[in-house]
């Protein structure tokens, strides 16, 4: 399967260990809904504990793979086969085939770095009524180098493309190899994406967030993270004003302003360009067919940058990624079943 040449991810590919628990497990490993942390040493038990006592499904995972699965399964639907592309970290394992073997399913052109002495890369999330906590053993995926981006695939794939989306999750492990893409979109004036992905990423990896924010010609992020942000770089409270500051903050490449965009969940989703904030209203979905609401944020953007590369305005943009993540939180995790039958 070769590369089309259209939207390039990079970051950290995880297979979901994905369960419903009670609140006990959460309180025991001291994790809270609607939150993402990277793994410590008391959260190492807890794998095997979802194995053992919650039949646990496996999913593939990993914020940026998953809106790259989601982008791919939405261009299919306008027949954009193989437009798109991920490169990410995985060990020389079942799960590193299983989750390769998904991404083909969906038609991604996947260019993994094989880590023969480190296991892939897990993602426990905890459900408990339709809400998800996401704790990330990154184990191979955090092993990525500069040095993968200097094979000869790598280059033909990141100089073939012409947008490139990574997640502030890839912000822990390569800084270096997120430049050397990022660098490359300012030169050729290519488009590329960021999203900030979990408060603790504004919290304690400020300086990366500051180097990655630069070349972020969209930004993404929820109202949790952006709140994180504001509060960071004291910017008060007011969602729309957050906006707004990200949006005139430095940037690399000058020929286009940047566009913000925060997601609320249920409430509307934020668009701040040029000075102007716009918002969009989010569709109800019945209690009852929430499933669960994890990758319901990947779903938006893959959802979104499936229009953005076709060339479509903002709003067609957001309301792909409204659907999209409406689909997804009536599936169990970011799964993919069948045709996608989203009409623009």
């Amino acid at each position: 399967m070769s590369f089309s040449g259209v939207l390039m991810g990079m970051g950290n590919p995880l297979l979901d260990i994905s369960a419903e628990v009670p609140q006990a497990i959460l309180d025991k490993y001291e994790v809270t809904l609607d939150n993402a942390i990277l793994a410590e040493e008391k959260h190492v038990p807890l794998y095997k504990e979802l194995v053992d006592n919650h039949s646990p499904q496996y999913i593939a995972g990993g914020a940026t793979q998953n809106s790259i699965r989601v982008a791919q399964w939405v261009l299919n639907s306008v027949d954009m086969k193989n437009t798109t592309a991920f490169m990410g970290c995985v060990g020389k394992d079942e799960f590193g085939d299983k989750l390769a073997s998904c991404a083909k399913t969906d038609g991604v052109v996947t260019h993994y770095m094989m880590d023969e002495s480190t296991p892939t890369g897990t993602c426990a999330v905890l459900v408990k009524g339709g809400e998800r906590s996401l704790v990330a053993n990154l184990a191979a995926a955090n092993n990525f180098k500069p040095s993968h981006l200097e094979t000869d695939l790598a280059k033909e794939i990141y100089t073939k493309a012409q947008f490139y989306y990574i997640a502030g999750f890839f912000l822990t492990v390569s800084v270096e190899s997120l430049v050397t893409v990022a660098e490359h979109a300012v030169a050729e004036n290519k488009i590329f994406c960021l999203n900030l992905s979990a408060p603790f990423i504004i919290d304690f990896f400020g300086e990366q967030v500051a180097t990655a924010l630069k070349y972020a010609d969209y930004l993404f992020c929820n109202e949790s993270e952006a709140e994180a942000y504001g509060k960071k770089h004291e910017l008060g409270t007011d969602l729309k004003a957050i906006a707004l500051a990200i949006a005139s903050s430095e940037k690399t490449n000058t020929k286009r302003e940047r566009i913000v965009v925060f997601t609320q969940g249920d409430k509307c989703t934020i668009i701040a360009h040029k000075g102007v904030v716009t918002e969009y209203a989010v569709d109800p979905l019945a209690k009852e067919l929430l499933v669960d609401t994890n990758g319901a944020g990947d779903a938006f953007v893959g959802g979104f940058l499936a229009q953005l590369v076709q060339g479509k305005d903002i709003e067609a943009c957001v309301k792909a990624g409204h659907w999209a993540a409406r689909f997804v939180i009536q599936q169990s995790g970011c799964t993919l079943p069948g045709d996608c039958e989203y009409k623009a």
